[in-house]
Protein backbone atom coordinates (compact mmCIF):
# COMPACT_ATOMS: atom_id res chain seq x y z
CA UNK A 1 0.00 0.00 0.00
CA UNK A 2 1.67 3.34 -0.70
CA UNK A 3 1.74 5.78 1.50
CA UNK A 4 -1.41 8.22 -0.29
CA UNK A 5 -3.21 5.25 0.06
CA UNK A 6 -2.18 4.40 3.83
CA UNK A 7 -3.29 7.93 4.78
CA UNK A 8 -6.96 7.01 3.66
CA UNK A 9 -7.02 3.05 4.49
CA UNK A 10 -4.37 2.53 6.95
CA UNK A 11 -5.15 1.28 11.11
CA UNK A 12 -9.11 0.81 11.52
CA UNK A 13 -11.39 2.03 8.74
CA UNK A 14 -14.90 2.75 9.41
CA UNK A 15 -17.03 1.54 12.29
CA UNK A 16 -18.65 -2.15 11.94
CA UNK A 17 -21.78 -2.03 13.84
CA UNK A 18 -23.23 0.84 12.02
CA UNK A 19 -20.88 0.78 8.66
CA UNK A 20 -20.04 4.18 9.28
CA UNK A 21 -17.05 5.31 7.23
CA UNK A 22 -15.39 7.29 9.31
CA UNK A 23 -13.96 5.93 13.11
CA UNK A 24 -16.79 7.07 15.39
CA UNK A 25 -16.05 9.80 18.21
CA UNK A 26 -16.27 7.57 21.56
CA UNK A 27 -16.68 10.07 23.94
CA UNK A 28 -16.97 7.76 27.21
CA UNK A 29 -14.62 7.58 29.89
CA UNK A 30 -15.56 3.81 31.42
CA UNK A 31 -16.74 1.16 30.00
CA UNK A 32 -19.27 -1.95 31.47
CA UNK A 33 -17.43 -5.07 32.36
CA UNK A 34 -18.71 -8.50 32.44
CA UNK A 35 -17.22 -9.44 35.30
CA UNK A 36 -13.59 -8.11 37.53
CA UNK A 37 -11.31 -7.71 34.65
CA UNK A 38 -13.44 -9.32 31.60
CA UNK A 39 -14.17 -6.84 29.19
CA UNK A 40 -14.21 -6.04 25.41
CA UNK A 41 -10.52 -4.58 25.36
CA UNK A 42 -11.41 -1.36 27.31
CA UNK A 43 -11.98 -0.39 30.58
CA UNK A 44 -10.63 3.09 31.37
CA UNK A 45 -10.19 5.96 28.90
CA UNK A 46 -7.03 6.93 30.25
CA UNK A 47 -5.41 3.32 29.38
CA UNK A 48 -7.14 3.51 26.04
CA UNK A 49 -10.25 4.87 23.98
CA UNK A 50 -11.15 3.03 20.97
CA UNK A 51 -11.34 6.50 18.84
CA UNK A 52 -7.78 6.96 19.76
CA UNK A 53 -6.51 3.45 19.39
CA UNK A 54 -7.55 4.87 15.39
CA UNK A 55 -5.45 7.12 15.55
CA UNK A 56 -2.76 4.72 17.08
CA UNK A 57 -2.70 2.11 14.47
CA UNK A 58 -2.71 4.76 11.57
CA UNK A 59 0.33 6.38 12.85
CA UNK A 60 2.10 3.13 13.86
CA UNK A 61 1.53 1.86 10.47
CA UNK A 62 2.52 5.83 8.31
CA UNK A 63 5.88 5.66 10.65
CA UNK A 64 6.26 1.68 9.87
CA UNK A 65 6.87 0.72 13.42
CA UNK A 66 5.20 -1.60 15.93
CA UNK A 67 3.14 0.84 18.00
CA UNK A 68 1.65 4.05 18.02
CA UNK A 69 0.86 6.24 20.88
CA UNK A 70 -1.33 9.66 20.87
CA UNK A 71 -0.81 12.13 23.82
CA UNK A 72 -2.41 15.93 24.83
CA UNK A 73 0.76 17.53 23.32
CA UNK A 74 3.62 16.98 21.15
CA UNK A 75 5.24 17.96 24.77
CA UNK A 76 3.43 15.61 26.68
CA UNK A 77 4.98 12.73 24.06
CA UNK A 78 8.50 14.16 24.69
CA UNK A 79 8.21 14.21 28.35
CA UNK A 80 6.79 10.62 28.30
CA UNK A 81 9.77 9.52 26.12
CA UNK A 82 12.48 11.17 28.22
CA UNK A 83 10.71 9.37 31.15
CA UNK A 84 12.02 6.23 29.90
CA UNK A 85 15.07 7.24 31.96
CA UNK A 86 16.51 7.71 35.54
CA UNK A 87 18.46 10.11 37.89
CA UNK A 88 21.87 9.66 36.49
CA UNK A 89 20.92 8.89 32.73
CA UNK A 90 22.10 11.42 29.97
CA UNK A 91 20.76 11.79 26.60
CA UNK A 92 22.39 13.81 23.29
CA UNK A 93 20.18 16.40 21.79
CA UNK A 94 20.25 18.05 18.38
CA UNK A 95 21.68 22.03 19.63
CA UNK A 96 19.41 23.61 17.05
CA UNK A 97 16.35 22.07 18.48
CA UNK A 98 12.78 23.67 19.74
CA UNK A 99 12.91 25.62 22.50
CA UNK A 100 9.95 23.73 24.05
CA UNK A 101 12.29 20.76 24.27
CA UNK A 102 15.21 22.77 25.52
CA UNK A 103 13.17 24.36 28.09
CA UNK A 104 11.75 20.64 29.09
CA UNK A 105 15.24 19.58 29.08
CA UNK A 106 17.33 22.26 30.55
CA UNK A 107 14.35 23.44 33.45
CA UNK A 108 12.42 20.30 34.13
CA UNK A 109 13.85 16.96 33.34
CA UNK A 110 17.41 18.09 34.95
CA UNK A 111 15.49 18.75 38.61
CA UNK A 112 15.42 14.82 38.12
CA UNK A 113 18.52 13.79 37.44
CA UNK A 114 18.23 13.36 34.03
CA UNK A 115 21.00 15.35 32.12
CA UNK A 116 21.69 16.63 28.49
CA UNK A 117 24.28 17.71 26.18
CA UNK A 118 23.26 19.73 22.95
CA UNK A 119 25.09 19.07 20.39
CA UNK A 120 25.67 19.56 16.37
CA UNK A 121 23.95 16.09 15.65
CA UNK A 122 25.34 16.76 11.90
CA UNK A 123 28.51 15.73 13.41
CA UNK A 124 29.47 12.18 14.32
CA UNK A 125 32.77 13.74 15.59
CA UNK A 126 30.89 16.02 17.58
CA UNK A 127 28.13 12.93 19.19
CA UNK A 128 31.08 10.77 20.14
CA UNK A 129 33.21 13.84 22.06
CA UNK A 130 29.90 14.09 23.58
CA UNK A 131 29.30 10.72 24.27
CA UNK A 132 29.80 9.38 28.26
CA UNK A 133 29.27 6.26 29.80
CA UNK A 134 25.63 7.24 31.06
CA UNK A 135 24.35 8.16 27.70
CA UNK A 136 21.29 6.14 27.33
CA UNK A 137 19.74 7.99 23.79
CA UNK A 138 20.34 10.64 21.01
CA UNK A 139 17.02 13.08 20.10
CA UNK A 140 17.31 14.58 16.85
CA UNK A 141 15.04 16.84 15.16
CA UNK A 142 16.19 16.99 11.62
CA UNK A 143 15.19 19.08 9.58
CA UNK A 144 15.68 21.65 12.60
CA UNK A 145 14.07 24.13 14.21
CA UNK A 146 14.46 26.57 13.06
CA UNK A 147 17.87 26.77 11.09
CA UNK A 148 16.13 23.39 8.83
CA UNK A 149 19.63 21.30 9.47
CA UNK A 150 19.80 17.99 8.23
CA UNK A 151 20.93 14.99 10.36
CA UNK A 152 21.82 11.45 8.76
CA UNK A 153 19.61 9.34 10.17
CA UNK A 154 21.41 6.25 8.81
CA UNK A 155 24.72 7.30 9.93
CA UNK A 156 23.38 8.53 13.33
CA UNK A 157 21.53 5.82 13.99
CA UNK A 158 24.71 3.50 13.29
CA UNK A 159 26.70 4.64 15.26
CA UNK A 160 23.96 4.82 18.01
CA UNK A 161 23.73 1.31 18.01
CA UNK A 162 27.42 0.99 17.95
CA UNK A 163 26.84 2.19 21.27
CA UNK A 164 23.96 0.82 22.65
CA UNK A 165 21.62 3.81 22.29
CA UNK A 166 18.59 4.59 21.04
CA UNK A 167 17.48 7.26 18.57
CA UNK A 168 14.70 9.42 19.04
CA UNK A 169 13.45 11.32 16.08
CA UNK A 170 11.22 14.49 15.78
CA UNK A 171 9.55 13.90 12.30
CA UNK A 172 7.10 17.34 13.33
CA UNK A 173 8.91 19.21 10.33
CA UNK A 174 9.99 15.77 8.03
CA UNK A 175 5.75 14.37 8.73
CA UNK A 176 5.29 10.89 8.37
CA UNK A 177 4.58 11.81 4.79
CA UNK A 178 7.81 12.53 3.17
CA UNK A 179 9.92 10.61 5.86
CA UNK A 180 9.88 7.57 8.10
CA UNK A 181 12.76 7.70 10.50
CA UNK A 182 12.13 4.44 11.69
CA UNK A 183 12.37 2.56 8.15
CA UNK A 184 16.24 4.56 8.25
CA UNK A 185 17.23 2.89 11.66
CA UNK A 186 15.24 5.19 14.41
CA UNK A 187 13.98 3.45 17.46
CA UNK A 188 11.30 5.97 18.86
CA UNK A 189 9.67 8.63 16.06
CA UNK A 190 7.65 11.57 17.67
CA UNK A 191 5.21 14.09 16.53
CA UNK A 192 3.70 17.34 17.56
CA UNK A 193 0.45 16.51 15.71
CA UNK A 194 -0.90 20.02 16.20
CA UNK A 195 1.19 20.69 13.26
CA UNK A 196 1.34 18.98 10.20
CA UNK A 197 -0.54 15.63 10.71
CA UNK A 198 -3.68 17.90 12.11
CA UNK A 199 -2.92 20.47 9.65
CA UNK A 200 -6.01 22.88 10.57
CA UNK A 201 -4.64 25.23 13.36
CA UNK A 202 -7.90 23.16 15.90
CA UNK A 203 -6.41 20.64 17.83
CA UNK A 204 -3.27 20.44 20.14
CA UNK A 205 -1.63 16.89 20.29
CA UNK A 206 1.16 14.71 19.96
CA UNK A 207 2.36 10.87 18.86
CA UNK A 208 4.77 8.51 19.49
CA UNK A 209 5.50 5.61 17.61
CA UNK A 210 7.98 2.63 18.87
CA UNK A 211 10.29 0.01 16.61
CA UNK A 212 10.04 -2.63 19.55
CA UNK A 213 7.12 -4.50 21.07
CA UNK A 214 8.53 -4.25 24.74
CA UNK A 215 9.57 -0.55 24.16
CA UNK A 216 6.25 0.07 23.41
CA UNK A 217 4.78 -2.36 26.55
CA UNK A 218 7.49 0.77 28.34
CA UNK A 219 6.15 3.26 26.57
CA UNK A 220 2.40 2.68 26.92
CA UNK A 221 3.17 2.04 31.11
CA UNK A 222 4.16 5.50 30.93
CA UNK A 223 1.60 6.98 28.97
CA UNK A 224 -1.31 5.27 31.12
CA UNK A 225 0.94 6.28 35.14
CA UNK A 226 1.46 9.92 33.63
CA UNK A 227 -1.82 10.36 31.92
CA UNK A 228 -1.47 13.00 29.12
CA UNK A 229 -3.74 10.91 26.69
CA UNK A 230 -5.45 12.37 23.98
CA UNK A 231 -9.30 12.83 24.12
CA UNK A 232 -11.40 11.39 21.72
CA UNK A 233 -12.49 14.51 19.88
CA UNK A 234 -9.41 15.65 19.49
CA UNK A 235 -8.43 11.88 18.06
CA UNK A 236 -11.09 12.40 15.69
CA UNK A 237 -9.60 15.56 14.86
CA UNK A 238 -6.25 14.45 13.95
CA UNK A 239 -7.48 11.36 11.90
CA UNK A 240 -9.50 13.56 9.80
CA UNK A 241 -6.24 15.65 9.41
CA UNK A 242 -3.82 12.78 8.40
CA UNK A 243 -6.90 11.70 5.31
CA UNK A 244 -5.42 14.90 3.35
CA UNK A 245 -1.60 14.90 4.33
CA UNK A 246 -0.30 14.17 1.44
CA UNK A 247 -2.53 16.47 -1.02
CA UNK A 248 -1.37 19.36 1.43
CA UNK A 249 2.39 18.26 1.69
CA UNK A 250 2.65 18.53 -2.17
CA UNK A 251 0.55 21.41 -2.48
CA UNK A 252 2.59 23.03 0.69
CA UNK A 253 6.27 21.89 -0.68
CA UNK A 254 5.09 23.53 -4.33
CA UNK A 255 4.87 26.44 -2.79
CA UNK A 256 7.65 26.52 -0.96
CA UNK A 257 10.38 25.66 -3.71
CA UNK A 258 9.37 28.45 -4.71
CA UNK A 259 9.08 31.00 -2.24
CA UNK A 260 12.67 29.73 -1.29
CA UNK A 261 14.08 30.55 -4.18
CA UNK A 262 12.46 33.95 -4.56
CA UNK A 263 13.67 35.07 -1.40
CA UNK A 264 17.20 33.56 -2.48
CA UNK A 265 17.41 35.85 -4.91
CA UNK A 266 15.85 38.80 -2.97
CA UNK A 267 18.48 41.77 -2.06
CA UNK A 268 17.08 42.69 1.19
CA UNK A 269 17.48 39.22 2.15
CA UNK A 270 20.53 37.65 3.56
CA UNK A 271 20.19 34.40 4.47
CA UNK A 272 17.81 31.33 3.47
CA UNK A 273 17.30 28.53 5.31
CA UNK A 274 16.00 25.62 3.10
CA UNK A 275 16.67 21.83 2.71
CA UNK A 276 15.48 22.33 -0.83
CA UNK A 277 17.90 24.75 -2.25
CA UNK A 278 20.95 23.11 -3.98
CA UNK A 279 22.98 25.41 -1.95
CA UNK A 280 21.96 23.95 1.39
CA UNK A 281 25.02 21.91 2.99
CA UNK A 282 23.05 19.30 3.27
CA UNK A 283 20.33 19.10 0.08
CA UNK A 284 21.95 15.84 -1.23
CA UNK A 285 21.30 14.11 2.05
CA UNK A 286 18.07 15.56 2.66
CA UNK A 287 17.01 14.55 -0.93
CA UNK A 288 18.45 10.55 0.18
CA UNK A 289 16.38 10.83 3.20
CA UNK A 290 13.26 12.21 2.63
CA UNK A 291 10.52 11.96 -0.30
CA UNK A 292 10.37 16.35 -0.26
CA UNK A 293 11.75 19.10 1.38
CA UNK A 294 8.81 20.46 3.23
CA UNK A 295 7.19 23.48 4.07
CA UNK A 296 8.92 25.48 6.66
CA UNK A 297 11.59 27.95 5.49
CA UNK A 298 13.69 30.29 7.40
CA UNK A 299 15.05 33.49 6.46
CA UNK A 300 17.10 36.35 7.59
CA UNK A 301 16.18 40.07 7.26
CA UNK A 302 19.37 41.63 9.32
CA UNK A 303 17.69 43.35 12.45
CA UNK A 304 14.56 42.87 14.38
CA UNK A 305 13.79 46.33 13.17
CA UNK A 306 13.32 44.91 9.67
CA UNK A 307 11.45 42.03 10.75
CA UNK A 308 8.98 44.17 12.83
CA UNK A 309 8.48 46.25 9.28
CA UNK A 310 8.15 43.17 7.26
CA UNK A 311 5.49 41.67 9.69
CA UNK A 312 3.34 44.95 9.73
CA UNK A 313 3.39 44.33 5.82
CA UNK A 314 2.10 40.91 5.23
CA UNK A 315 -1.23 40.21 4.66
CA UNK A 316 -1.82 36.51 4.02
CA UNK A 317 1.55 35.05 6.51
CA UNK A 318 -0.34 35.27 9.69
CA UNK A 319 1.86 36.04 12.43
CA UNK A 320 1.04 33.60 15.10
CA UNK A 321 3.13 30.38 16.93
CA UNK A 322 2.85 27.08 15.70
CA UNK A 323 3.38 25.64 11.98
CA UNK A 324 2.48 23.18 9.73
CA UNK A 325 -1.55 24.35 9.09
CA UNK A 326 -3.42 24.79 5.77
CA UNK A 327 -3.02 29.10 5.89
CA UNK A 328 0.59 30.25 5.58
CA UNK A 329 2.18 31.15 9.29
CA UNK A 330 5.05 33.66 10.28
CA UNK A 331 7.28 33.76 13.51
CA UNK A 332 10.21 35.17 14.93
CA UNK A 333 12.26 32.17 16.72
CA UNK A 334 13.92 34.75 18.66
CA UNK A 335 11.38 36.65 19.90
CA UNK A 336 8.78 33.75 19.77
CA UNK A 337 9.17 29.74 19.63
CA UNK A 338 12.82 29.82 20.99
CA UNK A 339 12.72 32.88 23.48
CA UNK A 340 13.55 29.92 25.92
CA UNK A 341 16.70 29.81 25.10
CA UNK A 342 18.89 32.51 26.77
CA UNK A 343 19.99 34.98 23.87
CA UNK A 344 24.17 34.20 23.95
CA UNK A 345 23.15 30.84 22.79
CA UNK A 346 20.39 31.65 20.26
CA UNK A 347 23.53 33.91 19.12
CA UNK A 348 25.70 30.88 19.14
CA UNK A 349 23.58 28.90 16.72
CA UNK A 350 22.82 31.02 14.28
CA UNK A 351 19.27 31.99 15.55
CA UNK A 352 19.70 35.83 15.00
CA UNK A 353 16.81 38.81 16.00
CA UNK A 354 16.40 39.15 12.39
CA UNK A 355 15.35 36.05 11.50
CA UNK A 356 12.19 35.13 10.39
CA UNK A 357 10.59 32.05 10.22
CA UNK A 358 7.37 30.96 7.58
CA UNK A 359 5.27 28.07 7.35
CA UNK A 360 3.78 27.92 4.21
CA UNK A 361 0.10 26.93 3.37
CA UNK A 362 -2.13 26.05 0.88
CA UNK A 363 -3.38 29.47 -0.52
CA UNK A 364 -2.45 30.62 -3.98
CA UNK A 365 1.11 30.73 -4.85
CA UNK A 366 1.16 34.10 -6.77
CA UNK A 367 -0.59 35.80 -3.80
CA UNK A 368 1.39 34.68 -1.13
CA UNK A 369 4.76 35.39 -3.40
CA UNK A 370 2.87 38.60 -3.87
CA UNK A 371 2.92 38.85 -0.70
CA UNK A 372 6.33 38.93 0.49
CA UNK A 373 7.19 41.03 -2.48
CA UNK A 374 5.19 44.03 -1.23
CA UNK A 375 5.98 43.55 2.08
CA UNK A 376 9.51 43.75 1.16
CA UNK A 377 9.77 46.02 -1.04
Amino acid sequence: MRQKTKLIHAGIVGDPYTGAVSVPIYQVSTYEQESVGVHKGYEYSRTGNPTRHALEEVIKELEEGVRGFAFSSGMAAIHAVFSLWKSGDHVLLTDDVYGGTYRIVSKVLNRQGIEATFVDTTSLDALQAALRPETKAVFIETPTNPLLKITDLRAVSAWAKQNGLLVIVDNTFGTPYWQQPITLGADIVVHSATKYVGGHSDVVSGLAVVNDEQLGEDLHFLQNAIGAVLGPMDSWLVLRGIKTLGLRMEAIERSARRIAEFLNNHPKVSKVHYPGLAEHPQHELAATQAGGFGGMISFDVGSAENVDILLGKVRYFTLAESLGAVESLISVPARMTHASIPADRRRELGIGDGLVRISVGIEDIEDLLEDLQSALD
